[in-house]
């Protein structure tokens, strides 16, 4: 009966450890899922993303404008 008793502590204990670790690194846990959900999908097109969040030139370069004040020293 003793053993029977520390088994189901020891499974209610990972059960619970389970639980903790999924609540503490949800956000985290869920965009991992998801990239590996995308990758693993075939259909599945990285150009049809369309987020209007994302900037259009996410690496603009600097214009060539008089009214810039980065000046170079020699």
């Amino acid at each position: 009966m003793g053993a029977l008793t520390v088994s189901v502590i020891a499974i209610a204990g990972l059960a619970l450890g389970w639980i903790t670790i999924e609540i503490a690194c949800k956000p985290c846990l869920d965009r991992g899922r998801e990239a590996i959900d995308r990758n693993l999908n075939p259909d599945y097109d990285p150009d049809d993303d369309d987020d209007p969040r994302l900037p259009l030139n996410p690496n603009p370069t600097p214009s060539d404008d008089s009214t810039s004040t980065v000046s170079k020293i020699v």
